[in-house]
């Protein structure tokens, strides 16, 4: 029998692949770049094409979820990340592996949003606040183990196998098929609403990563980008129970929270990615850089109650505005680091770059959830979730596209512009609002 603290492990060891996904692969950049003949700042489109992908499916999800139960879009999730994981590990040339890349992005986009609303769905009051805390536990320390472990991979079997390692989630799938519920409202899905933000999402990213790549990614991008906004918004405007919902799209305290807490992510996929690619120019093995990304692991051990206290203490709202300066102070330290060479710097970067996510992501999940009616919550989560996720795609974008023209530690400097203005925008903001029967802040941690 699966007991409430077993299920929660399991989903925990999950969620972990999938922040795995990316993290894990980082520090495999040099060595991908070297076999596929691209640069290593083309190479950072095996990482930003996949954080598209699971921003922009995150929500799918939730809503098919609704439509139809959890069990079939949890069950598609891990087939589909664990084939795109496989794709990937055989793919015989760089477009392949970005292809694949996207479809592990599309299948692993399943797993936050419904592990979620799994534990949600079956089980109530201490018991679900202790699933939802020790869910959260394991996904950090996987998703900052990500670096050491896919360095240690790629030393035993090379960078394919490290990219292969999502697939053990694959083992889940009996369980999830058989404790996961079935059943939904069957409502229909706002598959164009879905499309335009796919379009404008995609258009931002090729934009900001296009000065690595030249004026036709950036003509593309400019033009996705100009053709899905605009058309979005008044998609919103027309159908105000679509894809986005215009009464979560109008919320401010969701709005706010939500685009200053992804100046976070911003800042941990830079790192992510300029780290590894700094230690690659040192000369340095991927096993190496692992280590060096150990500091941000020790933070996913004890980010869990860093977040409950800071929650208990000062509220999500101005948890987040915590986040944005730490977050900023780690591109900072970082782009020290890489300019002076110094491996000390670069760890107490992600070091401090580890405690603004460990606070930052859990307090913009509570900020959203006490702003909507509980009818809304799952819904606006989602949306919250997806601009989170936007965030990280921009950050792994920005350095990819700005690294080779600028320079690493300018780069960083370049970003510190978004965790200060998410900052200004908490403390400039209006008071939140606090919709009735809001959840406990504290258990999102």
């Amino acid at each position: 029998m699966l007991t409430p603290g077993r299920l929660a492990v399991l989903l925990g060891l999950l969620f972990g692949f999938t922040g795995m996904a990316s993290s894990a692969v980082t520090v495999t950049l040099p060595e991908v770049a070297a076999e596929f003949g691209v640069s290593a700042s083309g190479a950072v489109w095996m990482i930003s094409a996949m954080t598209v992908a699971l921003a922009v499916a995150t929500p799918v999800h939730g809503r098919l979820a609704d439509m139809v139960g959890i069990r079939a879009p949890l069950c598609f999730g891990l087939v589909a990340m664990s084939v795109g994981a496989i794709g990937a590990a055989l793919a015989p040339n760089f477009a392949v592996l970005v292809g694949a890349r996207v479809l592990q992005g599309l299948g692993a986009a399943a797993v936050p949003v419904l592990a979620t609303a799994l534990i949600t769905a079956r089980l109530e009051g201490a018991e679900r606040g202790a699933a939802l805390g020790r869910v959260a536990g394991f996904a950090a320390t996987l998703g900052s183990l990500g670096p050491t472990i896919g360095g240690a991979v790629e030393a035993v079997g090379g960078w394919r196998l490290t990219v292969a390692i999502p697939a053990l989630g694959l083992l889940a799938l009996p369980v999830m098929a058989k404790v996961a519920p079935s059943g939904g409202s069957r409502e229909r899905m706002d598959w164009t609403g879905a499309a335009l933000v796919t379009v404008a999402a995609a258009g931002l990213v090729l934009l900001l990563q296009s000065p690595s790549t030249g004026a036709l990614v950036a003509g593309i991008g400019a033009a996705l980008l100009l053709a899905g906004a605009p058309l979005l918004a008044g998609r919103v405007r027309r159908h105000p129970h679509g894809f986005l919902p215009r009464a979560i799209m109008t919320n401010p305290t969701v709005l706010r929270s939500a685009f200053a807490a992804a100046a976070v992510p911003t800042c941990w996929f830079a790192l992510l990615l300029g780290v590894p690619l700094a230690a690659a120019s040192w000369g340095w093995t991927p096993l190496q850089t692992g280590l060096l990304m150990v500091p941000a692991a020790v933070i996913g051990f004890i980010s869990p109650a860093l977040a409950r206290r800071s929650l208990a203490r000062v509220g999500a709202r101005w948890s987040i505005a915590i986040a944005c300066p730490i977050a900023a102070t780690a591109l900072l330290v970082a782009a020290l680091g890489a300019a002076l060479s110094s491996p000390v710097l670069l760890a107490t970067s992600v070091l401090l770059v580890g405690v603004a996510f460990g606070i930052g992501q859990p307090a913009m999940l509570s900020a959203v959830g006490s702003a909507v009616d509980p009818g809304e919550r799952g819904v606006a989560l989602g949306i919250a979730t997806l601009v989170f996720l936007t965030g990280a795609s921009i950050g792994a974008a920005l350095v990819g596209g700005l690294a080779a023209v600028i320079g690493i530690p300018l780069a960083f400097c370049l970003l510190v512009v978004l965790p200060a203005a998410g900052f200004g925008a908490l403390l400039l903001g209006g008071p939140d609002r606090v919709a009735p029967a809001a959840t406990p802040a504290a258990e999102p941690a």
